[in-house]
C-alpha cells in the first residue's frame, strides 16, 4: 500500500516506521522546515533548545520502533538516566528531590509530614494497582462501544472517575506533597483536579524506569527516528503543508492529499498525525465528516497552551537540576483560572528546563542553555497577547531572578518566546492549543476522537488530540496503534531484521 503521513511528530514517526517495516511504501510530509512538529529545535547564538517535549518515559516504547532496523536505540542515539527527576520547589523555600530512589522518597516524605508517610506508601501501592490496568490499554484501539464496555468493570474498581488531586488527597495530609504527586497531569495538557486517576500511573511509571534525556536533546531522539525511518526506504519531504485530504466520490474513502502548493499525491491510506481538532476542521469538507462535526469539536474540552521563553546565559547556575518544577502561592485556583475561567492570572507555576546541566554541548561553554514555560489558557479565552506577551514575560524573568536565579538579568545572552499564537498558526492547533483534548475520563478511549475515522475507513489519526492522549508514551502509542490497524495488507514482505533499500 502507498500511505501518506500527515507530520512529523513523535505519533507520525512512530506510525510510518512500523508501516514502512511492514512493507507499506510510505511518504511523510511534514509543513515545517525540520521534523519534529512541537518537538521543534531551535538554534541561535550557539545554543540549542528543544521547542516542545523535553521528558522522556517508556523507553521500551523507542526501542520497538529502532529495533524494526534491526538494530538498537544505542545505534541512533543516547538515553541517558536523570537523578533528580525534578525538583520540585516551594514558595516557603522547601525543595522536594523527586527520583527513583524509594527510601530516599520515603525520608523526604517523612521530612516533609511524618504523618503521611503510611499515606504515601498506600498511594504508592494504588498506582501500581492503576499502572497494572491501564498501561496494557495505552497501545489498544477504542474504537467501538464493546472495547470501552470491557474495561468499565476496571475502572469502576480503580474510581477512575476520581481525579489524580482528589486520589492525592485522600491519601496524604500535606498540601505540599498532594501537589509533589498530582502535577503530573499538566505533563500532558491535563488539570490535576479534572483528569482522571488514571494518570497517577505515570508514578509507576517513571520509579520502575526513569526519567531519561536524549543527548543532543529531544531534537537528537527525532533525528534518530527519522534516520531509521529512512533506513527502513522512506521518505519525508519538509515544507511541504497539506490543504486537504482528497476524496473519492461519495467522500466515503480517501485518496491521498493535496499539497498548499497545488501538487496531488495519490495514497491507498492517509495517516493525519496534526493536531485532529483543526484537521477534521481545514482538511476535510463537513458533508464528508458527520461523525466530527464543527459543533462537536467546539464541544471538547481542549487543554491549556503555553507561553515559553527559550533564553541562554553567559553564566552556569549549577544549583538548579535539569527539571525543576516551580510550584507557585496557589494550586487549584491557578489551575481553575487557566482551564476553566481562562483568564491570565497575576501569579504563575513554572516548569524550568536546564538541559546543559547534562549534555554542555547544548551552549558554549561556560553558559547555560534554558528554558522556562507558564501553563496559559488556550485562545478560547480573552487575552490579546500582543498587548500583554511582554509584561508577561518581565514578570516571569524577575520572578526567577528574584528567587532562583540571581543576577538574571545581566547574564542572558540570547532569548526567543512562543505564546499560544504559536500553537496556532505555526504548529496548526485548533485555539492553540499544546496538548489536544484535555485527559478527562469522559475524553479518554472511546469518547476520545478515534484512530480511524468514522466516516471515512482509510484516514487514520494518531498524536496528542486521539487515543491515548498526549506525552511521548501516548503519542508513540498512538502510531503503534494505528499501524496495527492498518496491518501488513498490501505490503511487500521485507526479511526480518534488515533495513530498506
Amino acid at each position: 500500500m502507498r500511505i501518506a503521513v500527515i507530520g512529523s511528530g513523535f505519533g507520525g514517526l512512530s506510525a510510518a516506521i512500523r508501516l514502512q517495516a511492514q512493507g507499506h511504501d510510505v511518504s511523510i510530509f511534514e509543513k515545517l522546515d525540520q521534523p519534529g512538529g512541537r518537538a521543534y529545535v531551535f538554534e541561535q547564538d550557539g545554543f540549542t533548545f528543544d521547542a516542545g517535549p523535553t521528558i522522556i518515559t517508556a523507553p521500551w516504547l523507542i526501542d520497538e520502533m529502532f529495533a524494526l532496523t534491526g538494530r538498537t536505540t544505542q545505534d541512533y542515539v543516547s538515553l541517558v538516566k536523570l537523578d533528580p527527576f525534578y525538583n520540585i520547589r516551594f514558595e516557603d523555600g522547601s525543595v522536594f528531590r523527586y527520583n527513583g530512589d524509594r527510601e530516599a522518597l520515603v525520608q523526604q516524605v517523612r521530612e516533609f509530614s511524618p504523618d503521611d508517610v503510611d499515606g504515601y506508601l498506600r498511594f504508592r501501592d494504588k498506582c501500581w494497582e492503576i499502572f497494572n490496568v491501564g498501561m496494557p490499554l495505552i497501545d489498544k484501539p477504542f474504537n467501538t462501544i464493546g472495547s470501552m464496555l470491557k474495561v468499565i468493570p476496571d475502572l469502576v474498581r480503580l474510581r477512575s472517575d476520581r481525579s489524580v488531586a482528589r486520589l492525592a488527597e485522600h491519601f496524604m495530609k500535606d498540601e505540599r506533597l498532594r501537589q509533589v504527586f498530582s502535577f503530573h497531569p499538566l505533563l500532558v495538557g491535563g488539570n490535576p483536579f479534572q483528569a482522571s486517576s488514571m494518570y497517577a500511573l505515570i508514578h509507576k511509571l517513571e520509579q520502575q524506569w526513569g526519567v531519561l534525556f536524549a543527548m543532543g536533546g529531544t531534537g537528537a531522539l527525532v533525528r534518530g527516528l527519522v534516520q531509521a525511518f529512512q533506513d527502513l526506504g522512506g521518505h519525508i519531504r519538509f515544507e511541504s503543508e497539506i490543504a486537504e485530504i482528497t476524496l473519492a466520490a461519495g467522500m466515503k474513502r480517501t485518496t491521498g492529499v493535496r499539497l498548499t502548493s497545488g501538487e496531488s499525491f495519490a495514497a491507498d491510506a492517509v495517516v493525519c498525525n496534526g493536531d485532529i481538532s483543526q484537521s477534521y476542521r481545514t482538511l476535510l469538507p463537513a458533508a464528508a465528516r458527520p461523525a466530527m462535526s464543527d459543533a462537536k469539536i467546539a464541544r471538547y474540552r481542549h487543554s491549556m497552551s503555553l507561553f515559553v521563553i527559550y533564553f541562554g546565559t553567559d553564566r552556569k547556575y549549577d544549583n538548579m537540576a535539569h527539571h525543576e518544577i516551580l510550584m507557585g502561592p496557589r494550586y487549584r485556583e491557578l489551575l481553575r483560572d487557566i482551564f476553566d475561567r481562562k483568564v491570565l492570572a497575576d501569579d504563575f507555576s513554572l516548569y524550568l528546563h536546564r538541559p546543559s546541566a547534562t549534555d554542555p554541548s547544548l551552549a558554549p561553554p561556560g553558559h547555560d542553555a534554558w528554558y522556562v514555560l507558564s501553563p496559559v489558557p488556550h485562545l478560547g479565552g480573552d487575552v490579546d497577547w500582543e498587548k500583554v506577551g511582554q509584561s508577561y514575560r518581565d514578570r516571569i524573568m524577575s520572578y526567577l531572578e528574584e528567587r532562583y536565579l540571581p543576577d538574571l538579568s545581566k547574564h542572558i545572552v540570547t532569548e526567543r518566546r512562543v505564546d499560544p499564537r504559536y500553537f496556532e498558526q505555526t504548529l496548526n492547533s485548533y485555539l492553540g492549543s499544546a496538548f489536544g483534548l484535555e485527559p478527562t475520563l469522559g475524553q479518554s478511549a472511546y469518547m476520545r476522537p478515534h484512530n480511524v475515522s468514522s466516516d471515512i475507513p482509510n484516514l487514520f489519526f494518531c498524536g496528542a488530540g486521539t487515543h491515548p492522549g498526549a506525552g511521548l508514551p501516548g503519542v508513540i502509542s498512538s502510531g503503534k496503534i494505528v499501524a496495527d490497524m492498518i496491518g501488513a495488507a498490501g505490503a511487500r514482505p521485507r526479511p526480518r531484521g534488515t533495513v530498506g533499500v
